[in-house]
């Protein structure tokens, strides 16, 4: 059984991605139920081969190619429910391609996983052994805050283009379908909220095991991206509770979070390299 699981690649739900948001486009034009029930089948494939790829193989989450295939993985799940629970909705047009930039990156970057392991194991259960605790409750607090924010971000490029798409005075039941202003604006400040405290933890625990590694220099290149965005953060829950902005800026802002995000993950894990006893 191993053995079959393990010949699934990245490429199994990448392909199958792919091909979903290619039918997502087709269905923009040709608004047929047969052509978004095909791109729910394969994006539903693709999400139990990622599954499957993220239960055979080493994932740690303390790692850059962990903490974006996890991500994806999560936001996967994040479009296949969203697709069902708003079907009128465009919404595997603007999570798909998240999802597929974010596994392209873990490939780009990092390469491959390592060696499959020789029976099933999550390595999110790494947090229940003692020498990897802090390492894994760092990687898991900061994939929390990720999943916050890449929703956050998810909000805002919908709230643009809903702002163009009012914006034109494109008449009802043409061009891109999307939720309401009021919804999207919910939907951002709820992820917001939500990140910030997963966020905060994280930072502090990553400080913590960077006083206790030696990889001090590479250490602070990810402290201080989070430590960025964090004030990015603080900055956005200002705005929106102590200034009460509202809309594009607030969206704009929310974009840059999430670049600094990517930035964070994909830079040197130093705590990754050793554990931290």
């Amino acid at each position: 059984m191993l053995t079959l699981l393990g010949k699934i690649t990245a490429d199994c739900f990448t392909a199958s991605y792919a091909l979903a948001l290619v039918l997502e486009l087709l269905y923009l034009f040709r608004p047929r139920p047969v052509v978004r029930a095909c791109a729910l089948v394969l994006g539903g494939a693709g999400l139990l081969a990622h599954t499957l790829f993220v239960a055979v193989n080493p994932m740690p989450l303390e790692t850059a190619y962990g903490s974006l295939i996890f991500l994806a993985w999560v936001l996967a799940m994040f479009y296949l429910y969203g697709s069902l629970h708003h079907r009128r909705v465009a919404w595997g047009l603007f999570v798909l391609p998240l999802v597929l930039g974010l596994v392209l990156l873990a490939r780009l970057f990092h390469g491959d996983p390592g060696p499959r392991a020789e029976t099933v194991s999550w390595e999110l259960f790494t947090l229940l052994q003692g020498r990897h605790f802090w390492p894994a409750l760092h990687g898991l607090l900061l994939l929390l805050a990720a999943i916050g924010i890449s929703v956050g971000f998810v909000a805002s490029v919908m709230y643009l283009a809903q702002v163009r798409r009012l914006r034109q005075k494109t008449l009802p039941g043409h061009g891109v379908k999307l939720l309401s202003l009021e919804r999207l604006e919910t939907m951002n400040r709820r992820a917001i909220i939500l990140a910030f405290p997963m966020l905060t933890a994280g930072l502090l625990v990553g400080l913590v095991l960077l006083l206790k590694t030696d990889e001090q220099a590479t250490g602070w290149v990810r402290i201080l991206s989070v430590v960025g965005l964090w004030v990015v953060f603080a900055i956005l829950l200002y705005l929106r509770y102590r200034a009460h902005a509202r809309g594009r800026r607030v969206a704009l802002l929310t974009i840059v979070a999430f670049a600094l995000l990517l930035f964070s993950l994909i830079s040197v894990h130093p705590f990754a390299q050793g554990v931290v006893r």
